[in-house]
């Protein structure tokens, strides 16, 4: 029996990390990302074009920035429609819009092709370590099928349901993450500006009703100046809280509590944040109350306020 043939298109931030993670499970990685460097990096096998890859290749994963790109390399003219072929598998890692998914799957079924959405969830520091969470639209049989394919890179795998339920499950997920984010940012800020200590104002949420996955696991680290590089950026931030937005409106559910990070990471992007780490929210609502950190040394905000 031949080995599994496997392609992911995208090595970036996650896909990068990902595609390491199957190339040191001893499988072979053919990989495709417009700056060809990403695809040595992850010690891939370069493939000329999407088209290439796919051609050369049973399961072929995704791991791309938003739905306009993933639609452009799905749907496109020389994208994966044109040449695949019946019985492939594609597992879209990105986090998409559910309707794009949705009309991708039924394109792709017409060929005979199979389309899994697999929102992931960790960050990159869940994908180093090969821990982190999917969860999976599509047929329940071919998501069973091919766990074995997400062994290398995730340690929990949810089936969610029917196409589309994968993408909306990321987008829930995000939205409560960027809430938090950004909320427990304005709190660590006026906490600094109250002179209460940190760790010890950390020590408390984390023992009452204000706990979060922020107040437990970012700012423990951010406080002292470590802002958890190499996760998702601000913009990234931002348009994953407007697909939220987009999904909401079309289930009927009103967004009452989207305002608060749709300013934040506004603000973000404003101040010049929006291509860093998420986590420099923090510094963004700083910077517009009177330039503060909280932690010593970096002091100077972006927006040039002193």
């Amino acid at each position: 029996m031949s080995p599994p043939r496997i392609g992911l298109i995208g090595l970036g931030n996650m896909g990068g990390r990902i595609a390491r993670r199957i190339v040191e499970s001893g499988a072979s990685v053919v990989g495709y990302d417009t700056d060809p460097g990403r695809v040595a990096t992850a010690g891939a096998q370069p493939a000329e074009s999407v088209a290439e890859l796919v051609r050369n290749t049973d399961y072929v994963l995704l791991s791309l920035p938003d739905s306009s790109i993933v639609d452009a390399v799905v749907l496109g003219e020389h994208g994966i429609l044109p040449s695949c072929r019946s019985g492939q598998i594609v597992v879209d890692l990105s986090t998409a819009s559910p309707g794009s998914t949705i009309a991708s799957q039924a394109k792709l079924a017409e060929r005979g092709v199979e389309f899994v959405d697999a929102g992931i969830s960790g960050g990159a520091a869940a994908a180093e370590k090969g821990t982190l969470t999917i969860m999976a639209g599509g047929s329940a049989e071919v998501v069973e099928r091919i766990r074995w394919l997400f062994e290398p890179f995730a340690s929990k795998v949810v089936y969610m349901g029917a196409s589309g339920t994968g993408h909306t499950t990321k987008l829930l997920n995000n939205f409560l993450n960027a809430v938090s984010l950004a909320a427990t940012s304005e709190v660590m800020i006026a906490g600094r500006k109250a002179g209460i200590d940190l760790d010890t104002l950390l020590e408390v949420l984390n023992s009452s009703s204000g706990v979060n996955f922020a107040t437990l696991n970012r700012f423990p680290h951010i406080a002292h100046g470590d802002y958890l590089e190499g996760g998702l950026t601000s913009a990234l931030m931002m348009k994953d809280v407007l697909l939220y937005v987009d999904r909401a409106r079309e289930l009927g559910v009103p967004c009452l509590n989207a305002s608060g990070p749709m300013a934040s990471f506004g603000l973000a992007a404003q101040l010049g944040y929006a291509d860093e780490i998420s986590n420099r929210v923090v510094d963004a609502i700083g910077d517009v109350s009177g330039g503060v950190r909280l932690h010593e040394g970096e002091t100077q905000p972006k927006g040039g306020q002193s």
